[in-house]
């Protein structure tokens, strides 16, 4: 599989950003991996590599739910108010350690968010969440 141009992970925590960053560069997922450490900062980052898009627009967020400032679900409240939304072109996956069914029926009825994985993120994980959303294309 050829490496998307760009992944942005959300996440507060500083060591989870380390480790998964890591994982993604190891596996040669994205040619370049953008990191938040809360949605506001993500939306920020969106602006700026996406509105108008660039190569550095992320094809994948991996979200995380709980944060302090704005939180996951807050970011996809306010990410819905763009554009880009409309677009469908990014996929977002929420990755987090646990999720309160109250949060589950929220992010499922924003209806942007592609599916949910659990921390920490392994090899195996990665290689099924680009082999959902982002198959090969046929070979010629």
């Amino acid at each position: 599989m050829m490496p998307l141009p760009c992944v942005l992970l959300v996440d507060d925590d500083t060591t989870t950003n380390f480790l998964n960053r890591s994982l993604l560069t190891r596996l040669g997922v994205a040619e370049r991996i953008l990191v938040a450490q809360d949605g506001e900062q993500a939306l920020r980052n969106l602006g700026q590599y996406c509105l108008p898009p660039t190569p550095s627009c992320p094809m994948l967020i991996l979200l995380d739910v709980n944060m302090p400032g704005m939180n996951g679900i807050e970011f996809l409240e306010e990410y819905q108010q763009l554009p880009l939304a409309a677009q469908g072109a990014i996929v977002i996956v929420m990755l987090t350690t646990s999720l309160h069914p109250r949060d589950v029926q929220r992010v499922e009825q924003l209806g942007i968010v592609s599916g949910f994985v659990s921390k920490p993120l392994t090899p195996e994980k990665v290689h099924g969440l680009l082999h959902t959303h982002f198959p090969p294309g046929p070979t010629t």
